[in-house]
């Protein structure tokens, strides 16, 4: 015979199924008529690492967008009483354990007995404070608006105690942290403007392959497969070989972001290319052309957004091309020039052996060619898994 408790937890049982039931049904409810946008936004935010890599990724532009007030220093100052200078060390307390706030030893030079060399040891009795939103150097931002803040530094810049090296200096005494700082600015730009032409050579030329065919999608793929088929190496140097070394900075950092463009549009014209095939024999296209839209129409309105995701991807993950593309070009001597300041080019100081053994601090530029890289790496995986949120 039933008792009135086991009758109890059996009526409980019952309204937490139902609970459960209803939840479970909510929740699909919540997804089926949910907009893509928001699919793929719950997608993505469950791979960990993209989203962390996304932090990074904004880091980076942040630093690049706002590069003279975050850069201790100019990135041409130099100062060859310092030439290759190690870092230095940031203290927060002094000798009897209290806390004074962040400084650095001043740096004092010694002749090395064994070797007759001239090093960098600490001066303990000189102490250079450092500050947040201190003076410095003066600059002008983006070319408009003149200023001498910057976010950190020593708070007095005249002072007699040298300079202050984070990540040491270079072989005529400018602070590697500046620069790597103002080589973020080049460095990440030339991959979004590379990526940019790119995106519109490929999506175009892909495009009109995709849904004409005939005769000229035979004559797009033929000059896909063409440049192709070119070592990538040769290719650049040949093209960057023909740039006049007497031109302008910016003219030479548009010229390679241009040569970088027309090389890596292939392979995303041939992804949209094979999108394009799948569908111009939909139904939802044919019912746009027989309501009379124009081709032009018909290809940016219906066929182009239906898979704008998976271009979004793929730009993101050419981004991390163009950027060792430029780095293996500036640390060939093809690409950038000083003084135009990139990460390539300050890995160019890196080719004396010499050097490296002596200040190994000047492969700095490369671990932010690798963070930058991963990130970008991580962060278009994370994308090209959100870009299909039905997929379980």
């Amino acid at each position: 015979m039933t008792t009135e408790p086991d009758l109890l937890t059996s009526s409980n049982k019952d309204v937490n199924h139902s609970d459960a039931s209803v939840a479970a049904d909510a929740a699909a409810t919540r997804i089926f008529v949910a907009p893509q946008w928001k699919l793929m936004w719950w997608r993505f935010r469950k791979h960990k690492l993209a989203v962390a890599s996304s932090f990074v990724i904004i880091t980076l532009y942040i630093v690049a967008i706002f590069a003279e007030p975050l850069a201790p220093y100019s990135p041409q100052k130099y100062n060859s009483k310092y030439t290759y200078a190690p870092p230095q060390r940031i203290h927060c307390f002094d000798e009897r354990g209290r806390f004074v706030g962040p400084y650095v030893y001043a740096l004092k030079q010694e002749i090395e007995p064994q070797a007759l060399r001239r090093v960098f040891a600490p001066d303990l009795e000189r102490k250079i404070r450092l500050g947040l939103f201190v003076r410095g150097d003066r600059y002008r931002m983006w070319g408009i608006i003149d200023s001498d803040i910057h976010l950190f530094g020593p708070v007095n810049h005249q002072s007699g105690d040298g300079p202050v090296y984070l990540l040491g200096a270079d072989r005529l005494g400018r602070d590697v942290l500046s620069r790597i700082i103002y080589g973020t600015r080049i460095s990440m730009s030339i991959g979004l403007v590379g990526v940019g032409v790119s995106l519109f050579l490929g999506t175009l030329l892909g495009g009109i392959s995709g849904y004409f065919g005939g005769l000229i999608d035979e004559f797009v793929q033929r000059l896909i497969e063409f440049l192709r088929s070119i070592p990538t190496i040769p290719l650049w140097m040949g093209l960057a070989a023909a740039v006049p070394p007497n031109w302008p900075s910016v003219r030479i950092y548009f010229s390679i972001t241009l040569i970088l463009s027309l090389i890596g549009w292939t392979g995303l014209a041939r992804v949209v290319r094979g999108r394009f095939l799948s569908l111009r024999e939909e139904d939802f296209i044919m019912a746009a052309r027989l309501a009379g839209a124009s081709e032009l129409r018909v290809i940016l309105r219906h066929m182009v957004p239906s898979f704008y995701s998976h271009i979004i991807a793929a730009v993101t993950l050419a981004i991390p091309g163009m950027i060792l593309s430029e780095t293996a070009l500036s640390f060939l001597g093809l690409g950038l020039q000083p003084p135009v300041v990139s990460w390539g080019v300050l890995l160019q100081d890196s080719q004396n052996v010499r050097a490296i053994s002596s200040a190994p601090w000047l492969l700095f530029p490369a671990l932010a060619v690798i963070t930058a890289v991963l990130a970008l790496n991580f962060l278009g995986d994370g994308l090209r898994d959100a870009v299909d949120p039905y997929s379980r």
